[in-house]
Order: structure tokens, then C-alpha cells, then sequence
């Protein structure tokens, strides 16, 4: 295993299709998950598709999408991003997280959330942002609890979204 970063709880892997695209499509596949993300599921081949379009995040110092797994049992509980995206009229550098459902509620989201935003800010990348769909609220207190504040709505891939800033203590 290729670990690029951990948390307490974590060990954060950098997208490989070989060894993370059942897991991911298994992510993507669930109902649960995708409508917390305002998506419908996605098949095996959209999911491939996926991971494709976002293999070039990791090709920029410090961004990437990862896959997490806890460090106990190896066992995959969900994905991370720190890529850049466009988003309400501008170029941003985004944090966002996904947990497989079965683990909710376990404060996973908010350690990924943390790790990710070391991870960014340790290599100079700074005043992230995160979004979400506006009924999401479980998300929407991830992004507070790690320093993230409203910023504004927005809309993102033909969908209302809200926008959070994070502006990194000097």
C-alpha cells in the first residue's frame, strides 16, 4: 500500500484504477451515498469514467483523489479529493469527501475532511473550499467543524449548491 497521508484513524491512498475501482464503483453504486451528492448511482463503466477523468489531480503536487481505509482492518470506508474545479465563476482549489454509508455517523467524514486539509495546506495550498447540495447539513457541519464557513450559494454542474471558504490562519 501506497500511503500518501494518515490521520488517527486513516490511511489515505492515492487513486489507482487497478486497485480501487471495485470499491469505487460499489461508492458509486449506492443509492445512499450518490444522493447525499445530489447524483443519481452510477454503473461500473461511469465509475471507471470517474476515475479516469480525476487520475489528473494527482498529477499536480499536492492534489489528488485518495482513497481511505481504516488503518486496523484495511477495510475501505470512502473517497477524497483535493483537485481544482470550476465553481461559481472561478477557479478553486476543493476539498471534498465521500463515506461509504455503512460507516456514517462514525465521525469519519470530519477525520477525512481534517486530513485532506493538512495535507493541502502543508504543501502551500491555501483558502480551500468545499461544497454541497443545500439540504445536506451533515456535510455542511464537516466543512465547519474543519474551519470551512458559508460563503455563499453557487451553482455547479446545472445544480444549487452552497459554497464554503476555508482561509487558512496565517
Amino acid at each position: 500500500m501506497n500511503t500518501a497521508f494518515g490521520t488517527e484513524r486513516l490511511d489515505a491512498e492515492p487513486l489507482s484504477p487497478a486497485a480501487h475501482e471495485a470499491e469505487l464503483a460499489a461508492l458509486h453504486a449506492d443509492e445512499r451515498v450518490m444522493r447525499t451528492m445530489g447524483g443519481s448511482t452510477a454503473t461500473p463503466d461511469e465509475s471507471r469514467a470517474w476515475i479516469e477523468r480525476n487520475l489528473r489531480h494527482g498529477q499536480e503536487p499536492g492534489l489528488g483523489i485518495f482513497v481511505f481505509r481504516e488503518r486496523e482492518s484495511g477495510a475501505f470506508v470512502g473517497r477524497g479529493a483535493i483537485r481544482r474545479i470550476e465553481i461559481g465563476g472561478g477557479e478553486e482549489i476543493e476539498v471534498g469527501y465521500a463515506v461509504v454509508a455503512d460507516r456514517w455517523g462514525r465521525g469519519l467524514a470530519t477525520e477525512m475532511a481534517e486530513g485532506l486539509v493538512a495535507h493541502a495546506e502543508e504543501r502551500g495550498l491555501l483558502g480551500l473550499v468545499a461544497y454541497t447540495e443545500p439540504a445536506n447539513a451533515a456535510s455542511r457541519r464537516v466543512m465547519e467543524k474543519v474551519g470551512f464557513r458559508f460563503e455563499r450559494d453557487v451553482e455547479h454542474h446545472g445544480r444549487p449548491q452552497v459554497l464554503y471558504r476555508r482561509n487558512a490562519a496565517p
